[in-house]
């Protein structure tokens, strides 16, 4: 079971004030989550078995470091790629993928608009309280199965906007993903950019460069899924 602790170190990484340990889980989950995102980009369906591994383990990293709000939230990711292995994975009776990747519709794309803006602008406001409320949600659960949990000291939010950002755009873009919508990788370039800066003005480097690394895969995603909605004769907004 050591390899699942955050504290079975891989690397020590001279980087940044004090450098950073790398624990083996979070190097196989950043993996797996690397691994997901440019398969993803290559419309490969077993980017969803990644997908899994990735949420998995951070979801494990999560319990151990009493996240248990962002926690939950792996919950959800590790039902969408569920999800969306189903959803990618259903063809028409010729053989063909039954999704194709495509633009939302006017009408959806202002819908989701409206949908981000307004959960972003309440999360903004009530983020701490929301945390504390999931967080009560995960610490009852785990409890509740027997688990050895302590329910942490939460501290407010250090940057409530981006993290609203961060969290309400993540969950929009793997809804958009697992129905192969292009606009799902213009929202994680979005997100992955804010993580780059937030995580550097944290102090987390390691965090930082991968969320760099991130960010490029997903700008070759939204360059690769453009063009095949465009051979696929599906333009933007167009209807």
């Amino acid at each position: 079971m050591d390899f699942f602790s955050t504290q079975n170190i891989l690397v020590h990484i001279p980087f940044g004030t004090g450098g950073y340990d790398l624990s083996w889980i979070e190097a196989i989950g950043t993996l797996a989550g690397l691994l997901c995102i440019w398969l993803a980009s290559l419309e490969k369906i077993i980017n969803y078995f990644f997908g899994l591994i990735n949420v998995t383990l951070f979801a494990v990293i999560f319990f151990q470091i009493q996240l248990y709000a962002s926690l939950l939230l792996q919950v959800f990711f590790f039902a969408a790629n569920i999800y969306g292995w189903y959803a990618w994975s259903r063809q028409t009776s010729h053989n063909e993928a039954a999704l194709q990747i495509r633009w939302l519709s006017l009408p959806k794309a202002i819908l989701w608009l409206v949908i981000c803006v307004v959960a972003i602008g309440l999360m903004t406001v009530f983020i701490d309280p929301v945390f504390a409320f999931l967080t009560r949600i995960a610490f009852d659960i785990m409890s509740a199965l027997g688990l050895n949990v302590t329910m942490p000291d939460l501290q407010p939010d250090a940057f409530p906007f981006w993290d609203s950002c961060m969290m309400v755009l993540s969950i929009v873009a793997m809804i958009l993903m697992t129905r192969k919508y292009v606009e799902n990788w213009i929202l994680w370039v979005i997100i992955n950019v804010i993580s780059v800066a937030i995580f550097a003005l944290q102090g987390v480097y390691a965090m930082s460069l991968e969320y760099l690394i991130l960010t490029f895969i997903a700008l070759n995603g939204t360059r690769m899924w453009i063009n095949s909605a465009r051979e696929r004769g599906s333009h933007a907004l167009s209807h």
